[in-house]
């Protein structure tokens, strides 16, 4: 959805690129031609690919896999603080009758 409004938002400015404030004159025959900063610069130049960091998803894994451990005990540790302190202490219903 957010980028069939993209689409939308420059289908507009490209229709009313002779009427937009953006334009540097409003004298007729003039065509604003839009560029993206991401993939040129300004003077229409097209970019080098940016670089590729290598080993991407082993490093997401080293940073992910700690911090998930190093959670789980912090839960664990503040539950049993919790449940020895009576302040959160599942009720045992035992109605199996």
């Amino acid at each position: 959805m957010a980028s069939a409004l993209g689409r939308l938002a420059r289908l507009s400015l490209l229709t009313n690129a002779r009427s937009s404030p953006l334009s540097p004159s409003c004298g007729p025959g003039r065509i604003v031609t839009l560029c993206r900063t991401a993939v040129c610069s300004s003077s229409g130049a097209i970019l080098p690919q940016p670089k590729k960091t290598p080993f991407g998803l082993v490093r997401i894994a080293v940073v992910v896999v700690p911090f998930l451990y190093l959670g789980t005990q912090i839960s664990k540790n503040f539950a049993a603080l919790l449940e020895e302190h009576d302040i959160f202490v599942p009720e045992d219903d035992d109605d199996d009758d």
